[in-house]
């Protein structure tokens, strides 16, 4: 490929003194340079900028680009001093040549030469972008400021050349324009070139007027003093072409036809590829396979993808010269240019007309407002011409095959290079063939919907990603390997417990499959006595805010991104035969959301809700006059996400529960669990997730087997309460005590974990130590101390002292007005002791206006309306409660409780639920005198 950044890093050509090769050189600045103003450090206040002096200059002559580069840096810090203790000078001994001018120290009237007594820069080769697969030939020339102290100024002077016979006596170049808030005392960017030259040059920060065009010496030059104005704010997704530019380019260039003209000669084909050769020979191939000048393309393209890998060579003349397709062919390896002019020698071979074309890889959108030159392009890809279609090849991507031909890449632009010239060409925007990610997703919902549900996932991607995956997992062992294939099945599998996690390639059709099994766990949630879970995978993912209400924004489009095509295909496989369940939201889409083209396919047939969802973006803009539709489509759309809905009457969990462990429906998800075990027997996740399964099928017992193995594993806040729940569900309240303090041992920051111990010591009688432990934590203050005040008004309840304990919530309702959860303990503890009921209500009350979710005030209330008699209310209550959260047991009890005494029906089934989720509940309630 070209160098990246091509357009700031393309700043240097020279006709410098005698070639240095691979160290720098040491003399006085060209006389063409004009010094930068001296430094007087008497009048160097404290305030003044870090950077005293930032010059760039610039002279482009006789082919050749000298940029001189002054810099001083006032050390400020101990931060500075160690930013600036080393002396770093990069340039590129192929070129041109690195000269230093002069280093100096300046400190108070002394100035110290640290090139005295012929002192040189070390000089070391860095190819520090290997690992982007480029071997550029930089050179560093390093020194260590030796004495350097917080109060001196550094002062740099060097120059670097730079001389490409590539372009025939041609000069391109560009100087850096940094804008406010950036801060220095002297800042300057000058061009300068031969009066008799014809040199063209470009500001492109239009908000910057440069100064006048002087002629001086037989030199002509311009001069902008830096730092420019701060660039105008442009919004994100404007197109890259509206962005600010903060650099100036110049060329003696006078069109792309000239650029044109120039490049063109190192793509001509014409007897490289000898007869007889290897590479020959897999031409013969081709050509015999096919008589069809697509499939000899899509071929060709293939054999140059897969064969040949990507490292780019900036050595020597290698910037733009492609070396030559036999030694491409022979080290498999090489650059855009090394490819596109392989893949042009194939094709020509074969009889496919093609013809090599510059682009630019990631701002071929500023091309055409560039001035006319080879930096403004940093790839290179091949043109086909098959009648009066043109394919647009990339021969550095990977994976196209015959239906990818018509997919256009992301260049925007193109500049054809022909040795009669040509002009830039607009890239069409059409809808890649296929999916770049194509996913099937398949959920096992036949159990219950309340329960984990058994998946698996394919997952078939295309394009670059193919050889990222396939070096990263070269790279990475096992375990690592199935950590970045978690990542990539977490895009469609939220959260999940895997029991299978592969990857394959398949080289035919270039792609890579990743395939996972486990269990996932959908969120079905209530709403409107419904059960509900989203299945819009399009809608939900498309973001599209686009900020136009500064006038100068206004006529801007807003860019939609690189051409992308994804489909997602999920099926659930739903309980009960599916009988009852139903769609909600939208089942099609429009044609085109926020400009990108979307389609659904939704079906439900039998058990089975299937969902595919497909959504392509060509890289087309929307244009201003229509953002505010498309706003407005995209926002109802999203009101209308599509959802799964199951029927009224379904089954709450514990029924669920209770049927699948009759009909053996919990085997399969159990045996998910087993396998994920049985994986990695030391590996305590495992148990861990087990045991989460168990607590959700309400078998206790089982979960804290599992818990006891992960504990013993990997010990963990989180294990030691969850098994400390299960104990105390199990009615062993010393083993959930042992284990709550546990767990305040391993974090005794950890608050959940000393109120459960607090609790818990308070619910087996030990009130004076759960007393005392909690009066620690009401001392401490902080802003859980209404949490503590609650929860010492509930001991206090707890031991008898129902007096008391009102006392402490009152004082701290008085202290913490508005507190919600305090309002709703005072109105449960008086509910429960049937004490001051009509105040009660008044807390309960206003304790439900002020929560988000206002389930456990309305509970309470429903005690109160209990105590009064009100049965009617307290159902009423309790119906609400259970409708937002339908597993509260104690709502549950309670209105079994109610419907058993007024003889209404279903009352056996809320208090079986109520004890199925918790064990211990008449226990709880049968304190305070209520029994079924």
């Amino acid at each position: 490929m070209f160098r990246k950044s091509v357009f700031l890093g393309i700043l240097l050509a020279s006709a410098a003194p005698a070639w240095a090769g691979d160290k720098p050189l040491y003399a006085a600045a060209p006389g063409w340079v004009k010094p930068a103003p001296p430094i007087d450090m008497a009048k160097l206040a404290d305030d003044a900028p870090i950077f005293l002096v930032m010059d760039h200059q610039q002279r482009l002559a006789d082919g050749q680009v000298w940029h001189y580069v002054e810099t001083a840096t006032r050390i400020a810090s101990a931060q500075i001093l160690a930013q600036a203790g080393t002396v770093q000078m990069p340039w590129n001994p192929d070129h041109g040549d690195l000269i230093v001018h002069s280093a100096q120290i300046l400190r108070g009237g002394e100035t110290i030469d640290l090139l005295a007594g012929g002192k040189e820069l070390s000089v070391l080769r860095r190819e520090q972008k290997l690992e982007q697969m480029q071997l550029d030939g930089m050179l560093t020339a390093t020194m260590p400021v030796e004495g350097l102290r917080v109060g001196d100024v550094l002062r740099l002077r060097y120059s670097t050349t730079r001389k490409d016979p590539t372009l025939g006596g041609k000069v391109q170049g560009s100087l850096p324009l940094f804008a406010q808030p950036m801060q220095v005392r002297f800042g300057r960017a000058r061009l300068v070139w031969p009066a008799a030259a014809k040199v063209n040059w470009r500001a492109y920060a239009d908000w910057v007027k440069p100064g006048p065009v002087a002629t001086a010496g037989g030199d002509r030059e311009l001069e902008i003093a830096l730092p420019i104005a701060k660039p105008p704010e442009m919004p994100r997704d404007a197109p890259a072409r509206f962005q600010p530019m903060t650099f100036l380019d110049a060329t003696s260039y006078a069109d792309w036809g000239a650029v044109a003209k120039t490049m063109a000669p190192l793509y001509a084909t014409k007897g490289l590829i000898a007869p007889g050769s290897a590479l020959a020979k897999e031409v013969a191939a081709i050509a015999s396979a096919s008589a069809d000048p697509r499939a000899r393309t899509a071929a060709a393209l293939q054999l140059v993808q897969d064969k040949v890998r990507y490292l780019f060579n900036g050595m020597a003349q290698g910037n733009y010269v492609p070396q030559s397709p036999a030694e491409t062919w022979s080290l498999r390896y090489g650059d855009c240019k090394a490819k596109t002019l392989i893949l042009l020698a194939i094709l020509h071979e074969l009889g496919v007309e093609a013809e090599a074309v510059l682009v630019h890889s990631r701002l071929g959108d500023l091309v055409p407002t560039r001035l006319p030159m080879p930096a403004a392009f940093d790839h290179v890809i091949v043109r086909v011409q098959i009648g009066t279609e043109s394919l647009w090849l990339d021969g550095t991507s990977s994976g196209d095959r015959m239906a990818d031909l018509g997919n256009t890449p992301p260049f925007r632009h193109v500049l054809p290079l022909r040795t009669e010239g040509a002009g830039l060409i607009a890239l069409p925007l059409r809808p890649r063939a296929r999916p770049d990610v194509d996913a099937e997703l398949d959920i096992d919902q036949t159990a219950s919907i309340h329960l984990p549900a058994p998946f698996t996932l394919k997952v078939t991607m295309r394009g670059q990603v193919v050889q990222i995956v396939r070096g990263a997992s070269a790279a990475l062992g096992k375990a690592e390997t199935e950590k970045m294939i978690s990542r990539l099945v977490g895009e469609y599998v939220n959260t999940g417990t895997y029991t299978r996690r592969d990857l394959s390639f398949d080289d035919a059709a270039g792609t890579v499959v990743v395939t996972a099994s486990g269990v996932a766990y959908p969120g079905w949630e209530r709403e409107s006595e419904r059960y509900k879970t989203g299945i819009d995978n399009a809608v939900a993912a498309i973001g599209f805010e686009p900020d136009r209400s500064r006038p100068a924004w206004r006529e801007l489009p807003v860019a939609t991104g690189d051409a992308m095509h994804a489909r997602i295909r999920t099926s659930y496989r739903l309980p009960a035969g599916g009988a009852g369940f139903t769609f909600e939201g939208d089942e099609t889409l429009p044609e085109k959301l926020a400009g990108r083209l979307v389609t659904r396919r939704a079906t439900l047939a039998g058990n089975v809700v299937t969902v595919e969802d497909r959504t392509i973006v060509t890289g087309e803009e929307v244009a201003p006059a229509e953002i505010g539709a498309a706003r407005r489509e995209l926002a109802q759309a999203k009101t209308r996400l599509l959802r799964a809905v199951a029927p009224a009457a379904y089954p709450q969990r514990w029924q669920d529960v209770a049927a699948a462990r009759k009909s053996g429906g919990l085997k399969k998800i159990q045996a998910v669990y087993d396998q994920a075990v049985a994986a990695d027997p030391s590996e305590s996740d495992g148990y861990f997730n087990r045991a989460w399964y168990h607590e959700r099928v309400f078998d206790n017992a089982a979960a804290v087997r599992d818990l006891d193995k992960a504990i013993t594993l990997s010990p963990t806040v989180v294990s030691y309460l969850r098994r400390a729940s299960a104990h105390q569900a199990m009615g062993q309240l010393d083993k959930a005590i042992a284990d709550a303090d546990a767990a305040a041992e391993l974090d005794p920051g950890s608050g959940d974990a000393i109120r459960t111990a607090i609790t818990l010591r308070g619910e087996k009688g030990e009130y004076d130590k759960a007393l005392e432990m909690v009066q620690l934590h009401i001392d401490a203050g902080g802003k859980e101390k209404p949490s503590y005040l609650a929860i010492q008004a509930d001991l206090l309840a707890q031991s008898g002292q129902v007096d008391e304990a009102l006392a402490v919530l009152d004082a701290a309702v008085v202290a913490h007005p508005g507190n919600a959860a305090l309002l709703n303990e005072r109105c449960w503890l008086k509910g429960t002791r049937k004490v001051a009921l009509d105040t009660a209500l008044r807390d309960c009350t206003r304790a439900i206006e002020l929560m988000d979710s206002p389930a456990p005030a309305l509970d309470s209330r429903a005690m109160v309306y209990f105590r009064l008699d009100r049965t009617d209310e307290a159902l009423s209550d309790l119906n609400a409660a259970l409708d937002a959260q339908p597993e509260m047991t104690a709502s549950l009890f309670m209105r079994g409780v109610i419907r058993k005494a007024r003889g209404e029906a279903g009352s056996e089934s809320d208090i079986v639920a109520a004890r199925m989720m918790d064990p211990q509940v008449d226990t709880r309630f049968g304190k305070w005198g209520i029994k079924p």
